[in-house]
């Protein structure tokens, strides 16, 4: 099986659970660390021709991360894409089994259990906290309705205050982030890097939880993980 992943949380999965599977991924695939297979540039913009020449039997993307204009040009070419879509903690686990399954996997990855017992056991929240969730600065972007980080957000007791907007992703100015007056601001270290000197400084007055964007946007191994992770730097930021 030859499998080019466009998606950094599926490369993860597909490469810890098959090694050897994978022959392409993108430029944003950082994990596992040391991967050692074709760059296949962005996943706005991968190169079809490279793609093509790796005689993949299957490439895998998403709704929301890859460009339909993309993926039509490989299947016009006559190979097998796979999309997934993913907006909330269940259906990643499900898309995450659809996808080692077409991969070749003949069992399920204890991982992938691991993940479901860890977000299952939850408990109820103490407290509920209100956040307002950017992505992006320059234009300043945030979390609006209908996101996987959304989900896990509101899985882990914080509600952001976009999550009924009517766009997925909107762009808001700063003032009117600020005047929405949120318990807590939540700042991931991807797409968009914020640091402790690129951000926070934004919400003077406000508190701020520099979160891994890894734990709070990816669907793969770091599940298992998220809810400890993320968990640990809202309670901090929260205290």
């Amino acid at each position: 099986m030859r499998v080019v992943s466009l998606v950094p949380s599926l490369t993860e999965a597909v490469a810890v659970t098959l090694p050897g599977v994978l022959v392409g991924v993108t430029d944003w695939c950082t994990h596992p660390a040391g991967l050692d297979v074709t760059r296949v540039g962005g996943t706005k913009n991968p190169k079809t021709d490279p793609i093509l020449a790796l005689a993949p039997d299957l490439v895998i993307a998403n709704e929301e991360e890859n460009r339909e204009p993309d993926l039509a040009v490989l299947r016009e070419a006559g190979v097998e894409v796979l999309v997934t879509e993913v907006r909330d903690v269940p259906q990643a686990f499900r898309e995450l089994a659809r996808v080692l399954a077409a991969c070749g996997a003949a069992v399920r990855p204890r991982w992938l259990d691991e993940a479901e017992e860890a977000w299952s056991a939850l408990p109820p929240p103490e407290r509920r906290t209100t956040a307002v969730v950017p992505v992006w600065r320059r234009p300043w972007m945030v979390l609006g309705r209908d996101t996987f980080a959304g989900d896990v957000l509101s899985r882990l007791g914080v509600d952001h205050l976009y999550a009924t907007h009517a766009e997925r992703y909107p762009r808001v100015p700063i003032e009117e982030l600020r005047a929405t007056a949120p318990d807590l601001v939540v700042l991931p270290d991807e797409p968009y890097r914020f640091t402790p000197g690129d951000g926070p400084e934004a919400f003077p007055g406000l508190p701020c939880a520099l979160v891994s964007g890894r734990h709070l946007t990816w669907y793969g191994p770091s599940l298992a993980e998220a809810p400890r992770v993320l968990g640990e730097a809202l309670r901090a930021a929260r205290r």
